[in-house]
């Protein structure tokens, strides 16, 4: 019922929009403790509205169509950071359902039983007992969890204060918050090097997110380069592929990354590169630079209606 209107916002060749969308999981069944993280069942509506309303492709198409001036009508493509392994056993089933393709951003040193800071943090905070959580010592203060929404508001505190904390710190302060609370040391949230071969035999596109997702912009760049480079050469020793598209650490435009880690990039062989600007990008647009936003709506008109907001932005 709103594909009329996204072709009237994006409409084909040299005046066309290209909405790109960034997920990160896809639950099994919805966590309470992560709302913000759809559940099979939400991404299922999600992709059957994506499938309905929009002409989505594989971004490295799109890419390329939208600096050609070729995109069709209300361009789409679907993206995914980080590298869980819900990506390949539960959102990719559902894309091919609905004949959706999906890039897939991946960090690697977390492939193989390794586990992010951020999850690292959530995980210690869910078992963190009913009582004060003290984290003074790492300057991170005292939180009272005593129920989901207090635990969803400490880890998401700590997220925070704990992000731009320098990277090494930040990974270590981390680990330590959760051996605290027994967070085991390794997991199976992301993907293994055989599971990502998996994902991309099946069709899928994949695309390089650093090695140890650091904020380059916090960074020399020497470090920042190396960070860019290793991710790209590990990715393509484990699929025996070239990677040409990279998506930013975090992402904002000039606060996580800036126009020299996108000559960085360049450099390096990348054909583009994506932020997490939350807008639509048009023909003017920076290649090495492309805006992206995450669908946080949990209902399909609103989803629809916000989606349309951001095509109205350009």
């Amino acid at each position: 019922m709103f594909r009329p209107l996204f072709k009237i916002l994006s409409p084909a060749g040299s005046s066309a929009k290209l909405s790109i969308f960034i997920f990160h999981r896809v639950l099994p069944a919805a966590d309470p403790l992560m709302p913000f993280e759809p559940s099979a069942r939400q991404f299922e509506w999600m992709a059957r509205l994506l499938a309905r309303n929009f002409t989505v492709l594989p971004l490295r198409e799109a890419a390329q169509r939208l600096m050609d001036g070729t995109l069709p009508a209300a361009a789409a493509a679907i993206t995914f950071d980080d590298g869980y392994v819900d990506n390949l056993e539960v959102a990719w089933p559902i894309l091919q359902r609905h004949g959706l393709p999906g890039t897939f951003f991946i960090a690697t040193a977390f492939l193989d039983g390794g586990r992010m800071w951020n999850d690292e943090i959530i995980e210690a905070v869910r078992l963190a007992p009913s009582v004060p959580l003290d984290l003074k010592a790492f300057g991170l203060g005292q939180y009272q969890v005593d129920g989901v929404e207090s635990r969803i508001a400490c880890y998401s505190a700590i997220l925070g204060q704990l992000k731009y904390f320098e990277h090494d710190r930040r990974a270590q302060v981390a680990q330590e918050i959760g051996r605290q609370s027994g967070v085991p040391e390794h997991c199976n949230l992301m993907m293994t090097s055989s599971e990502l071969r998996t994902l991309r035999a099946a069709g899928a596109d994949i695309g390089a997110h650093t090695h140890t997702h650091p904020i380059l912009e916090c960074m020399d760049d020497l470090r920042a380069f190396k960070e860019i480079e290793e991710g790209k050469l590990e990715l393509e020793a484990i699929l025996g592929d070239s990677v040409q598209l990279f998506a930013y650490p975090n992402g904002v435009p000039g606060r996580d990354c800036s126009e020299r880690h996108g000559e960085m990039v360049r450099h390096l062989g990348f054909e583009a590169a994506v932020t997490t600007e939350p807008r639509c990008s048009n023909r003017s647009a920076n290649p090495y630079h492309l805006s992206r936003f995450t669908p946080w709506d949990r209902t399909p008109v609103r989803f629809a209606v916000r989606c349309l907001m951001q095509l109205r932005k350009n």
